[in-house]
């Protein structure tokens, strides 16, 4: 039986599309076809263009190959400016903003090829109030946040690729929901020019897509390394097996794909070894929110202080407290969290990767919140780039995942050995299945 069109993943329609077996015009329609079937459930996006993308794609399919991306339909989350269609960062008083320019992501996405056939959710400015978007495995449930439209529309095969961003968890933790690999870079590695802000020390643009191939391919456009793409792994990796903390927190399903994967990854020849945790991770969690909530208060300084009504009392009250952190305690808390990663840095030493929980479980129902970033908070701090990949289920039948944590500025050995280890999760939990098929459609 034929893959519908909408269910290809980026790399293999990149492929047709290059060879010019499809169309960018079948490519995009056969997307929209699976939004105008599921958005209603869904509720992934703000705003959609299809007569736009459609023309945008004919022109593709009459002239010569723009680029790598050439007729890839993608989504954008709402925290990034577009020039052609409304950019409202999840937030009533942005309700009739129309950037004038594109984020720089967004460019060169464009310019690589792809066509932007709408926005996605966003949580209240990529913070906690959840927007309409439910998780397509089971719309009783959260996406997650804050990238929720972006995971939902990739996980339910609307778009085979979205742009999100992270300052706490806001892209393992959803890709973890919805079941999708979540890539979150070296801090800085994509351009953040033209994404709205929200904390300048942690606020890191990544994206989502079906498989580790995929994220590769757009990730060598964003962050213009070809290095991205090749990823071959001849040996085994050391990996090191980290608890955090706050593993009290951790549901049993987490903790089980936890034991899975050491064990899984150990009989394929990894060298598996837990890794102790200091003392001083204690304090990380607490750590990263104060420093975001003082640079929230900060960035949203405009918001908080002239349209406070339009807020959330949740984003009230992180930008009330962040307020009351002085400068003084702010450098205090940046010199700690520099401390703890010059730490962190050396562990590279000894371990490939690192393997960490990317939440505590199975996605929450949807009425109780986008759920805790906790698991997340330290490698955003660290700025480490993060790879969620699902391969398990837990008991409400909905995606676990796990996250490989890499070295700073090693994203494409991330990615490589990232391919390596999901290869072999997803082999020994569903030997007969691909990752686009391990969880119902809608």
């Amino acid at each position: 039986m034929s893959t519908a069109l909408n269910r290809l993943g980026a790399v293999e329609a990149a492929r047709k599309l290059q060879r010019r077996e499809l169309t960018a015009v079948q490519l995009v329609r056969a997307c929209f076809a699976r939004i105008e079937q599921r958005e209603n459930t869904v509720h992934a996006w703000t705003a959609l263009q299809k007569q736009v993308a459609l023309d945008h794609a004919e022109t593709l399919d009459r002239g010569a190959l723009r680029g790598p991306l050439h007729g890839l339909p993608i989504g954008v989350k709402d925290l990034f400016d577009t020039v052609d269609l409304p950019t409202r960062y999840g937030s009533p008083i942005y309700d009739r903003h129309r950037p004038d320019l594109d984020a720089a992501s967004v460019a060169l996405c464009r310019g690589a090829g792809a066509i932007v056939i709408g926005k996605t959710v966003t949580t209240e400015f990529a913070t906690y109030q959840a927007g309409p978007t439910r998780n397509p495995r089971n719309e009783a449930y959260t996406p997650g946040g804050s990238s929720s439209g972006s995971a939902a529309a990739v996980a339910d095969d609307m778009v085979p690729f979205a742009l999100g961003s992270q300052t706490a968890g806001s892209i393992i933790r959803p890709a973890s929901y919805c079941g999708v690999v979540g890539y979150k870079p070296t801090f800085g590695g994509i351009s953040r020019a033209g994404v709205k802000s929200l904390a300048e020390s942690l606020d890191t643009v990544g994206g989502f897509a079906r498989s580790v191939e995929d994220v590769a391919l757009f990730s060598s456009v964003l962050m213009r390394d070809p290095r991205m793409l090749d990823l071959s792994y001849h040996d085994t990796p050391r990996v090191g097996m980290y608890r955090s903390l706050q593993w009290r927190h951790a549901q049993p399903e987490t903790k089980e794909a936890f034991a899975q994967a050491a064990a899984i990854l150990s009989r394929a020849g990894a060298k598996v070894e837990e890794v102790p945790l200091p003392p001083e991770h204690c304090v990380l969690v607490q750590l990263h929110s104060d420093i975001m909530a003082f640079e929230a208060s900060q960035a949203l300084a405009y918001e908080r202080l002239e349209h406070a009504v339009q807020l959330s009392p949740k984003l009230q009250a992180i930008l009330e407290s962040g307020a009351q952190i002085s400068a003084e305690q702010h450098i205090k808390n940046l010199e700690r969290a520099a401390e703890s990663r010059a730490r962190v840095d050396t562990w590279f030493d000894q371990y490939d990767v690192l393997i960490a929980p990317s939440a505590s479980g199975e996605a929450p129902f949807a009425d109780l919140g986008t759920g805790d970033p906790q698991f997340s908070r330290a490698w955003t701090l660290f700025g480490l780039p993060c790879l969620n990949l699902p391969f398990a289920t837990g008991p409400q039948g909905l995606p676990v995942g796990l996250q490989l944590v890499g070295a700073r500025h090693e994203d494409h050995r991330l990615l490589a050995i990232g391919a390596w280890v999901h290869a072999r999760l997803l082999a020994a939990n569903a030997p007969d299945i691909g990752a686009s098929d391990m969880w119902p459609r809608g």
